[in-house]
């Protein structure tokens, strides 16, 4: 399992989301509060972001947040109206390394996912990888269960202009894979266009991970937040009901739809 946050409103810099904050992603790297598994998430981390162009750009690094001193520096430098990060805590069996962390970007999209996939090589990642186009598949360059439900939606968002219809397609897809839960899955995933962040807080045959959203935390003015974890004290989080997807978009109220 991970933890991951995302951010959408007036530009701000990478450490004001990334370090600052009270119980920050660099601070629930080592002292999550309501993780399922693991104690730290210590696997590496990344951090996405949008250019002014609307084009994606990442930072990863499969090393420990708290190992990497150029984040102290990158985090008063980069600026942007959507940040996504993630800390990882990597599942038994899928590899650690750069194409394996968080957040993936393709299509102009970012994507982070918090949860895990049952026994995946065995399980499900022949009928995932069976249901995508060559060319989709072609670009799956690691091994865990993440990338590849990425690959998913990415296969699915082609078909529609509608990113929410597509995250709740790829729902119903892997809860027919799951077999209606005899293959435990947990389905936190968070993505975005750089227009409007969607993430979903639901499992099959498991408790869901946490997910909390806030859009009146002082310390975000006029900012939406979505995180596993409050990363301030007072700012207003509500607990995002389990199978459901939380869509934000800048200026306007979360918006909750059942999955």
């Amino acid at each position: 399992m991970c933890r991951h946050a995302a951010y959408i409103g007036p530009p701000i810099s990478l450490g004001a989301f990334a370090l600052d904050p009270p119980h920050s992603l660099a601070v629930q790297s080592w002292k999550p509060r309501e993780q399922l598994s693991a104690t730290v998430n210590a696997d590496g981390f990344g951090f996405g972001w949008y250019l002014p162009d609307g084009t994606p750009g990442v930072y990863l690094n499969p090393l420990p947040i708290w190992a990497d001193t150029n984040l102290v520096h990158l985090g008063r430098t980069i600026s942007s109206g959507v940040l996504v990060g993630n800390v990882r805590s990597a599942t038994p069996g899928l590899g650690f390394g750069l194409a394996n962390t968080h957040p993936f970007v393709a299509d102009g999209l970012l994507f982070s996912h918090n949860g895990f996939i049952q026994d995946f090589a065995r399980t499900m990642r022949a009928t995932m990888r069976a249901s995508l186009p060559p060319e989709v598949d072609a670009t799956v360059g690691g091994n865990t269960d993440s990338e590849h439900l990425f690959a998913c939606l990415r296969a699915l968002a082609r078909d529609t202009d509608d990113l929410a219809s597509a995250v709740m397609r790829l729902h119903d897809h892997v809860g027919s894979w799951a077999r209606d839960g005899a293959i435990a899955v947990l389905f936190n995933i968070l993505v975005t266009d750089g227009r409007a962040l969607y993430a979903t807080r639901s499992s099959f045959g498991h408790a869901s991970p946490s997910l909390y959203v806030t859009d009146a935390d002082p310390a975000f003015p006029d900012g939406a937040l979505v995180a596993s974890e409050p990363l301030t004290i007072g700012g207003a989080w509500t607990p995002v009901p389990d199978r459901h997807l939380v869509v934000l978009m800048p200026g306007e109220a979360p918006q909750f739809r059942p999955l």
